[in-house]
């Protein structure tokens, strides 16, 4: 087991799909912790991202480039990769090509960390990387990390994770790179994508309650029968999660997950709940739905970290519910997904 490291404030720290949900919330809890080299960098316009700290150096630059690859890692110390083409199962299962391209980002960030002597490597995987026949059961039993061989993940998005997670490994083996690998389940909160179609469950469940309660709809469309279960991990939670796995000795993947499971339609009542309304449910069985059930096994990140989440799937739902309401409210859709909201019956 490697040793585990602790970042100084000034350390030059790079993290990717800094525009992105994960990756804004990274950058903005290093930048208010005090970290004052941050550089920060995503593929979209910069008036694109969700989160800018100010106090980090925001860089807008396709990390599918080698060349770009190498002069982002010069002179860093620790690189977090989160960039990658994905959204919720609607787009992955839509998109597995654009989701399987990703491998360009992590293989040439990797190849940039070796070259420039990058200390230590934070990948995020997935929980798709796990073996879809183990999930084909609401009442799944939870995953542990060694129920990813033999290898059957979710088709591009988990073969790509998986093959990724491998790559850093075997960078490791082959050529000293310290590498650090979480398996991400369902990561959900404020300041994330809530339409416009790469939306995951809890932002699009809260985007069409809220609708519902602002616009006076009385019926909510449900991908699926709504008794397919999944955990679901709190933003602040999952950004905890990370900086423990990068700092701490544990080489292998680490699940960094919630497990309180729950179904889909569990989900639906607790933000009706929240937002003080009752809707008809409108069950679209032939949407993408992914896999039957998902949970995460903490056991390993609890023996080798002491790591377990901290926010309640209630308390984490109010606050993104809050958070999507208060952006529907404004107006602030999707232009694409603005007519399909607003006609919701």
């Amino acid at each position: 087991m490697a040793a585990e490291v602790r970042l100084a404030t000034d350390d030059a720290i790079v993290v990717t799909g800094a525009g992105g949900f994960i990756g804004g919330h990274l950058v903005a809890h290093l930048a208010r912790s005090g970290f004052t080299n941050v550089r920060a960098v995503d593929s979209k316009p910069l008036d694109q991202w969700y989160q800018r700290p100010a106090d980090a150096r925001c860089l807008e630059a396709d990390l599918r480039d080698s060349i770009v690859c190498q002069a982002v890692t010069t002179d860093a110390r620790w690189v977090f990769n989160l960039a990658a083409d994905m959204g919720g199962m609607g787009f992955i299962e839509a998109n597995r090509a654009r989701c399987m391209l990703s491998v360009l980002i992590n293989t040439n960030l990797l190849l940039g960390a070796m070259r420039h002597g990058v200390e230590r490597y934070f990948f995020s995987s997935s929980a798709c990387v796990y073996n879809v026949g183990l999930q084909r059961r609401p009442d799944v039993t939870a995953l542990r990390e060694e129920d990813a061989y033999p290898a059957a993940p979710e088709d591009g998005y988990g073969w790509e994770k998986l093959f990724s997670e491998r790559m850093c490994r075997h960078f490791s083996e082959d050529f000293g790179l310290a590498t650090r690998t979480a398996r991400y389940h369902n990561v959900y909160g404020p300041h994330g994508t809530w339409d416009g179609g790469r939306e995951k469950a809890p932002a699009a469940i809260c985007r069409k309650v809220a609708a519902a309660k602002l616009f006076g709809h009385k019926t909510i469309d449900i991908w699926g029968d709504g008794r397919q279960t999944r955990s679901f991990t709190y933003i602040d939670d999952c950004v905890d999660g990370t900086l423990r796995i990068f700092s701490g000795g544990h080489q292998d993947p680490l699940n960094l997950g919630s497990e309180e499971l729950v179904s889909i339609d569990d989900v639906v009542t607790i933000v009706e709940e929240i937002a003080g309304v009752r809707l008809k449910r409108v069950y679209q069985v032939d949407a993408p739905k992914g896999v039957r059930g998902r949970n995460s096994d903490n056991t390993l990140i609890r023996e080798v970290l002491g790591w377990a989440p901290s926010t309640t799937l209630r308390d984490g739902l109010e606050q993104t519910f809050g958070w999507v309401y208060d952006q529907l409210r404004a107006g602030r859709l999707d232009p694409d997904a603005r007519d399909a909201v607003l006609s919701t019956a």
